[in-house]
C-alpha cells in the first residue's frame, strides 16, 4: 500500500482528498503547513508522493518542494487555487512533477497520483540491464540512479525521464512536443514550456556537464552532445 503525504492548511480540503485517497486504498499522513510537512516527510520514510498546497503557513509549498528534493526524488503534486503561468512554472522549478488547480475534481486527482505513482514504480522495477556513460556522468537504468564523477544527482522523475531519452540517443534532437508526449503523455494540457524549465533545472544539476553536453538546439529541441555531435 502506497503511503502519501497531504500537506494543506485548509483541513476540508485536506480531509477531502485524504478520504478519496483512502476509498482508493491508499495510506496518508497529513499535515497542516510547511513545516509539518517537510518534518513528516523526513519522519515518515516510506511516503510515495507528496500532495502540496502552494499558500501554506511556516513555510510554502515551492519551498517544502524544494526541500523534499533535497533528498528524495518522490512524485510531488502542487495543488493549488493560483492559476498563473508564473505559479505554474515556479513549482516546476521547484521540484513539482504536476500541477493542479483548485477547485478540482477529486476522482481526477487520484487518476492523476495513481498515474505518477505507476511510472515511478515502472522506472524503478525497469529489466533493463543499460549503464550509460558519457563524460564522468553515469546513468544506471535498473537503478534508476545518475552520478557524475562518482557523486549521485537527484532528480525528478519528469528530469530523470527527460535524460534518459536523450541520453540514450545522443546527437538526437527532440521536440518540446516529442517530450510532452513521451513523458508527460498526449493528455497532458499544460504550456509546452513546462518542458523548457524541466531541462533547466536539469542542467543546473548537471552543471557543466549540463553546459557541455545538454545542448538547446533553437526552433528545433534538446539532445545530448557528444564530441560535437
Amino acid at each position: 500500500m502506497s503511503k502519501i503525504l497531504v500537506a494543506d492548511d485548509e483541513a476540508l480540503i485536506r480531509r477531502l482528498v485524504c478520504d478519496f485517497l483512502k476509498n482508493s486504498g491508499y495510506e496518508t499522513v497529513e499535515a497542516a503547513d510547511g513545516k509539518e510537512a517537510v518534518e513528516k516527510f523526513g519522519f515518515e520514510k516510506d511516503i510515495s508522493l507528496v500532495v502540496c498546497d502552494i499558500m501554506m503557513p511556516e513555510m510554502d509549498g515551492w519551498e517544502v518542494c524544494k526541500k523534499i528534493r533535497e533528498t528524495s526524488s518522490v512524485p510531488i503534486i502542487v495543488l493549488t487555487a493560483r492559476t498563473q503561468e508564473f505559479d505554474e512554472l515556479v513549482s516546476f522549478e521547484s521540484g513539482a512533477d504536476d500541477f493542479v488547480t483548485k477547485p478540482f475534481s477529486p476522482t481526477v486527482l487520484v487518476k492523476r497520483i495513481e498515474a505518477l505513482l505507476k511510472r515511478a514504480q515502472a522506472k524503478a522495477a525497469a529489466p533493463s540491464s543499460d549503464v550509460i556513460t558519457i563524460d564522468g556522468l553515469e546513468v544506471n537504468i535498473p537503478a534508476h540512479s545518475v552520478t557524475l564523477n562518482g557523486r549521485e544527482i537527484e532528480l525528478t522523475i519528469k528530469e530523470y525521464s527527460i535524460l534518459v531519452k536523450l541520453i540514450k540517443n545522443p546527437g538526437r534532437i527532440y521536440s518540446r512536443d516529442n517530450l510532452l508526449d513521451d513523458i508527460w503523455g498526449i493528455d497532458f494540457t499544460g504550456d509546452a514550456r513546462t518542458v523548457d524549465s524541466h531541462v533547466a533545472r536539469l542542467r543546473t544539476k548537471l552543471v557543466t556537464w549540463g553546459e557541455k553536453h545538454l545542448k538547446t538546439v533553437y526552433g528545433a529541441g534538446y539532445k545530448i552532445e557528444v564530441n560535437g555531435a
